[in-house]
């Protein structure tokens, strides 16, 4: 019996539509809650979500029954914690920051079991084996591992076709918030320039035969995106929408004469 098959990395070889949304609120009762939306794919954010990776496993368990597609974004691109992603389940990994051909080789190596990488041996203890009860695990776990690599700033914008070519690296995603702040325009991702950049990175991206990823809240520009060709795109992140679907709702309540009757059906 061979590794569980990524539908998330099959989805992205034929460079199908997946529409996404982030979680960042590092609970598995939320994870849950979204993975019933309707979303093709979530991520898990380990970069700047308050997750370990008892937190993690839990939000992975809580996907799992609905079929959704998780990714995992690692905080660092490091191979310890890497190995430790791919151990608890995680078959897609995203790593931030990355800026080199160089640095995503060394991701290649770190997600992959010897002699294609240097991923450390351990899986009769991990969750992504079933807990040893997958006898072909070792030998067919590369093939269904899925290496996102994230580019955010000049840099690595400028190096796009040396990263692109990397064998091992099945997706480039854009994470314009920290493009913006790189080009001097910190908190101000839709400025024309920023938005010039990221338009000419999914075309140099796509030019080059890899499937081109991104985040925007803006419905706009997520739509912009998608018409350009990125087939991985999230849309949102939970903690985005629960700040302000709370503030909205107590912000029309507040607004409301207290006098006025109202009915209710309940929550």
């Amino acid at each position: 019996m061979p590794a569980p098959h990524n539908a998330f990395k099959s989805a992205l070889q034929k460079h199908e539509k997946q529409i996404g949304l982030w979680l960042g609120l590092a609970n598995a009762y939320t994870a849950e809650i979204c993975a019933g939306a309707g979303f093709d794919w979530l991520v898990i954010d380990g970069e700047h979500a308050p997750n370990d990776l008892p937190l993690m496993v839990a939000q992975l368990q809580a996907i799992a029954a609905s079929g959704v597609r998780p990714v995992v974004r690692a905080p660092i691109g490091e191979t310890w914690i890497i190995k430790q992603l791919l151990d608890i389940g995680a078959q897609t990994i995203l790593v931030p920051m990355v800026e080199s051909a160089a640095q995503a080789r060394e991701l290649v190596r770190a997600v992959n079991y010897p002699p294609k990488g240097i991923r450390g041996v351990g899986a009769a203890m991990a969750r992504a084996s079933a807990f040893n009860r997958i006898p072909d695990y070792l030998t067919t776990a590369n093939d269904e591992v899925c290496l996102l690599v994230q580019l955010e700033s000049q840099a690595a914008l400028a190096a796009v076709e040396e990263i692109a070519a990397v064998d091992g690296v099945d997706g480039i995603f854009i994470g314009p918030s920290d493009l913006a702040a790189d080009m001097g325009y910190l908190g101000r991702p839709g400025e024309p320039a920023v938005q010039a950049a990221v338009e000419d990175g999914i075309a140099r991206i796509l030019k080059a035969g890899k499937p081109a990823g991104i985040l925007t809240a803006d419905t706009t520009l997520a739509a912009r995106y998608l018409e350009l060709g990125a087939s991985f795109v999230a849309v949102g992140t939970d903690v985005t929408l629960f700040s302000q679907a709370t503030s909205a709702l107590a912000t029309k309540f507040k607004t409301v004469n207290p006098s006025t009757p109202k009915t209710s059906s309940g929550y």
